[in-house]
């Protein structure tokens, strides 16, 4: 396999980099199928304490994002919104926001980006924590996006008795989804709030 020349990247060449360049094509090609090797793993995890596990809860929730009417966007991520807990239990909401940044619109990243923040709600005040830590952030044009994303689907998706889809369900969107064009604006849509639809998903289970 060729290699590079330098030992440094100081002293790295053109043709160095062109062909780092072309060797990243292939690697970035790739990242869907990295993405859901690392979902599949995670079955092997445990939430400690919950009645599901971590891949669970993932399917769980992508499937009630699905099954309410939602967009491409939201559904893989709902599927990849915890995806950090392994890596980065600390900040993992972060950590899946920065993931899916170049590939989904501004207003699904913010929500998973901050959805840590808005899960508190639920919970916090038995801790003696604040559980309106997310008025913080009323002023985004996203906030009621993420209220709903964790009110309607990701506090909700713990219950073993749910009839959820596969994994191998959603890996079409996950590659369609990382499959696109890094950074489009067309896809990014800065500023754009279609929000969480509210779909009929309770009648029609």
């Amino acid at each position: 396999m060729a290699t590079v020349s330098f030992s440094r990247m100081e002293d790295g060449t053109r043709e160095d980099y062109l062909l780092l360049q072309e060797l990243e094509k292939a690697h970035l090609a790739g990242t869907a199928e990295r993405v859901l090797r690392e979902m599949a793993r995670q079955a092997e995890e445990n939430y400690e304490g919950y009645k599901i596990g971590r891949l669970d809860h993932a399917l769980q929730t992508a499937t009630m994002a699905e099954r309410d009417g939602a967009d491409i966007d939201w559904i893989v991520a709902a599927l990849l919104h915890d995806i950090g807990d392994g890596l980065a239990p600390l900040n993992h909401d972060r950590f899946a926001a920065e993931l899916m940044r170049p590939f989904v619109r501004e207003e699904v990243t913010w929500s998973v980006e901050h959805h840590g923040a808005f899960q508190m709600v639920f919970y916090a005040h038995h801790y003696g924590w604040n559980p309106n830590e997310r008025d913080k952030y009323r002023g985004s044009p996203y906030f009621q996006s993420c209220v709903d994303f964790c009110g309607r689907w990701d506090q909700a998706a713990f219950d073993p008795e749910y009839p959820t889809e596969t994994l191998e369900h959603f890996a079409p969107l996950v590659r369609e989804v990382f499959g696109r064009k890094a950074y489009d604006p067309a896809v990014i849509r800065a500023g754009v709030v279609l929000g969480v639809p509210q779909g009929a998903r309770q009648a029609a289970e």
